[in-house]
């Protein structure tokens, strides 16, 4: 299989403009040259991106999108994916956070090589590290998350770095733009899992990335139980959807410690069960086997 053709998106809210400059750096020093970059403004005006250094040679440069509203982290993914897909010349998208930075030169180099290899890789996980080295727990997707160096197939994926298969999401289709932010990546690993495509875990895919914490959002209590709720309403056989709520309300209630972010939860979690979840494509018996298999099954 030839080297599939790479392109690189970074989303951005506009404020980081300096962390956006270091990783287009780091982007450009890559040994292997991405097909396209495109950069979006997320309801937000950005600098002209377009004769970056190092990237002014690729074809029409940077490309930058400015879009008039905040569409969250998904929707804003979802116009570079479109973008993309409206060149014709992208086989695979490395996603990348707007304050991440690739630290190694051959990061698109290992990604072509991973997908020339397996024609059924939908999607390649990156390991996430802070400056010092450390990886966060939250940031190993497995449910025995020790050992962040631990390389294989999995179940989900990080946000922050990763790689798409463009042929995967013709098929899955895009991003749960309605999601806005959180739980994103899981509604997105479930669907390709359930088409059959594999989910790689690649810890020398390395992104450096700020050690955070996702209640830093104010919105983060109310949109993860809402966006938990859709997310099974949306993919789990219908006998797992109660079990799979029922283990994150447990779950929830012992380890949240904030009385506010409590409330915020259940109300979000209220909202989930009342409002449209979008279409629903209940995954197959064999999925749930699958995952179960790999370590995860849709219940935690």
């Amino acid at each position: 299989m030839p080297s599939p053709r790479v392109g690189v998106s970074i989303v951005t809210m506009g404020d980081r403009p300096q962390q956006v400059e270091a990783l287009l750096a780091s982007v450009a020093m890559q040994d292997v040259r991405p097909a396209r970059v495109v950069v979006v403004g997320n309801g937000s005006p950005l600098p002209d991106y377009s004769a970056f250094p190092g990237l002014a040679g690729l074809t029409g440069g940077v490309t930058v999108l400015e879009l008039d509203e905040n569409l969250g982290c998904p929707g804003g993914r979802n116009e570079a994916l479109a973008s993309l897909a409206a060149f014709g010349d992208v086989d695979v998208v490395i996603e990348l956070d707007d304050d991440g930075l690739l630290v190694d030169k051959d990061v698109i180099r290992a990604v072509q090589d991973l997908y020339a290899a397996d024609s059924h890789l939908g999607i390649v996980g990156f390991r996430i590290a802070d400056e010092h080295g450390g990886t966060q727990r939250r940031h190993v997707p497995r449910l025995r998350a020790k050992d962040p160096m631990r390389r294989g197939q999995v179940t989900a994926f990080l946000g922050g770095g990763h790689a798409l298969s463009m042929r995967m999401l013709a098929g899955t289709g895009p991003w749960p733009a309605e999601f806005f932010f959180t739980h994103e990546e899981t509604d997105l690993s479930w669907r390709a899992l359930d088409a059959g495509w594999k989910i790689l875990y690649e810890p020398a895919l390395l992104l450096r990335h700020p050690r955070t914490s996702p209640a830093r959002h104010t919105v983060y209590h109310r949109m993860t139980a809402r966006n938990r709720v859709w997310l099974a309403r949306r993919n789990l056989p219908l006998p797992l959807v109660p079990v799979y709520l029922g283990t994150w309300v447990l779950l929830t209630v012992a380890r949240t410690r904030s009385v506010a972010g409590l409330r915020a939860w259940v109300a979000g979690f209220a909202e989930g069960m009342r409002t449209p979840c979008g279409t629903r494509r209940p995954m197959r018996w064999r999925t749930v086997w699958r995952m179960t298999r790999l370590g995860r099954p849709p219940i935690i």
